[in-house]
């Protein structure tokens, strides 16, 4: 049986300026989903996730989350369920981690009320499952890329969302800690039911730990399905403008560069 539709975009677009970043584009989110954006830069993946997240309104078209057009959900609920990881973390204060984290409470929050027990034990257990308790009381700045992505995340996840939406959250960081980050997500959308959309750009990773992969260039979506109906060499080829070689081994899709001598 399919599962329920969580969030469904109907005819989106979106010009930057004079630019189109996004044409007329529809699709559907089902829940638990673990959804990867590919496609090559420029080709709409940000853009998509901050409208999908309310962080960019589209200039046409409509979304709906759970039955609700968003442009009538309580910015506040909305925040509640869809949580937004963007792809860089400027702190200019000096936060500690576990403050950081119980930032991701403030949706449930009235302006002059304070953070609860409840706010801190869920924060807490947010920092258990993505591995960062250990480094609670050091500041967010001390701390490296692999560390700041999984307290990114940490953060999200006491927000209690339905839906949590990263962009690029594996970009700048060494292997070790990509598929670190990628398994916590995976176990989120596993073991919490948690729906995940990812903006990424390696095709191995995505063939490896999505269920679901929908392919975008120049604003449309190219093909979308499980990554052994997206991931073929001539739309890769056609998207990318590179010849590939694929191969497939434990049913994943590995994808290489031709090199012919």
């Amino acid at each position: 049986m399919t599962p329920p539709t969580l969030m469904k975009l109907e005819n989106i677009s979106f010009t930057y300026e004079t630019s189109p970043v996004l044409e007329n584009l529809s699709m559907s989110i089902e829940e638990q989903d673990f959804v990867g954006l590919i496609g090559p830069n420029g080709s709409g993946k940000s853009t998509l996730l901050k409208i999908m997240g309310g962080i960019l309104k589209s200039d046409t078209g409509s979304i709906r989350f759970k039955e609700s057009p968003v442009s009538k959900i309580n910015k506040k609920l909305f925040a509640q369920s869809v949580s937004w990881i963007p792809q860089d973390h400027p702190m200019v204060f000096p936060f500690k981690v576990s403050e950081i984290v119980l930032m991701g409470r403030h949706p449930y929050l009235s302006p002059l009320s304070f953070e609860s027990k409840e706010d801190f034990e869920i924060s807490q257990r947010a920092m258990e499952t993505t591995m960062t308790a250990q480094f609670s009381d050091r500041y967010f700045n001390e701390i490296s890329g692999g560390e700041k992505q999984r307290v990114m995340i940490a953060s999200a996840l006491a927000q209690n969302p339905e839906m949590m939406l990263l962009d690029e959250p594996t970009a700048a960081l060494d292997l070790k800690y990509q598929v670190q980050i990628l398994s916590i997500l995976k176990n989120l959308n596993a073991e919490h039911k948690m729906t995940l959309i990812l903006a990424m750009h390696d095709l191995n990773l995505a063939s490896r730990f999505c269920n679901r992969l929908i392919l975008l260039n120049e604003g449309q979506i190219v093909r979308d399905g499980p990554p052994q109906q997206v991931l073929k060499k001539d739309i890769l080829e056609q998207v990318y403008g590179v010849e590939v070689d694929l191969d497939s081994k434990d049913g994943n899709i590995r994808v290489h560069p031709a090199i012919r001598s």
